[in-house]
């Protein structure tokens, strides 16, 4: 049995439909989980109450965590130690391996231009201070032996299928397909890569199933050479066949902003991310798999042809 805790998500719908070619064997954890697959096997269960999670990992070989909390810094201040705690004492239990989903906001934000999985771990934001905490959890169990665990990160991503939680379906798909002005934070001159969410599922269900994998950090496959913010927006309005107007939110008014709209504040402090290239590196899982991603320009195509036409 290969467990997803959190499959609600984009990502745990594409790891699900992924895992099809390593097992029949797959449990779907939520709080109102929904088959994606024919045999998958449904469970309800509140991960943050530990009795619940052990259930949940009980009887599994592998342990996938996609779970996302709402985009709130007091909320993942609280939940997301609890549920790693709780996540962790069930793996040891049931000798169940761990693979967790990871994003890049704990490496530190003058070494953006370049993330490996070498990159300083120096967070600037509380957010990031959290995803820190709970991926040393992690790596400190699997260090001292006592849990078997990787740790898979991705960019910021996008893909078919979306309906909330990516950058490029908020800021640009959904305003230009409506008719309105794209957005873009900071500035629109420097580089962004994304992540390709068809790639996430299917190389998060390669590296849970390869055993020399564990006990490790990857950078999950990102096509290179990503494009401007700028560019993006000219490649998503291209394809969809609208104007490439765009506005660009400066981080002052993200702050004012979010005295009256609580998610631009929770925003503001990721802006960092934006006023510099902002490029991920994951050369080494394309080498050690032989895979390649998919180019941006496909990547666009397929989001527009599924989700806009």
């Amino acid at each position: 049995m290969q467990t997803i805790l959190g499959s609600g998500g984009i990502m745990g719908i594409e790891l699900a439909k992924s895992l099809k070619t390593f097992t029949s064997d797959i449990r779907l954890v939520s709080r109102n989980p929904q088959k994606v697959n024919k045999s998958d096997e449904l469970m309800k269960a509140d991960l943050l109450q530990a009795d619940n999670a052990m259930k949940a990992v009980e009887g599994s070989s592998v342990v996938y965590v996609t779970v996302g909390f709402p985009y709130d810094t007091k909320i993942w201040q609280e939940y997301w130690p609890k549920f790693m705690t709780n996540v962790i004492e069930a793996c040891k239990a049931h000798s169940a391996r761990l693979v967790f989903f990871d994003n890049v906001y704990m490496y530190d934000r003058n070494h953006l231009d370049k993330m490996t999985e070498k990159t300083p771990v120096n967070p600037s934001s509380r957010k990031g201070e959290v995803r820190a905490k709970i991926a040393r959890m992690i790596m400190d169990e699997a260090e001292k032996g006592r849990l078997t665990a990787l740790i898979a990160r991705s960019a910021d991503f996008y893909g078919p299928g979306i309906e909330k939680n990516s950058g490029l379906t908020e800021m640009i798909f959904k305003p230009l397909s409506n008719g309105k002005k794209a957005n873009w934070m900071c500035s629109v001159n420097y580089r962004h890569s994304f992540s390709y969410t068809p790639d996430l599922g299917k190389a998060t269900a390669i590296l849970g199933n390869t055993d020399d994998a564990y006990n490790d950090i990857w950078h999950l496959p990102t096509a290179p050479d990503p494009p401007t913010g700028k560019e993006w927006i000219e490649m998503i309005a291209n394809e969809m066949g609208a104007e490439a107007k765009y506005q660009v939110l400066p981080k002052f008014m993200m702050g004012i902003i979010g005295l009256f709209m609580p998610i631009m504040k929770e925003l503001a402090e990721m802006a960092y991310q934006f006023d510099r290239d902002y490029i991920f590196d994951s050369s080494k899982f394309e080498k050690r798999f032989d895979y390649t991603p998919a180019e941006y320009q496909e990547g666009i195509r397929e989001v527009v042809e599924r989700d806009y036409r």
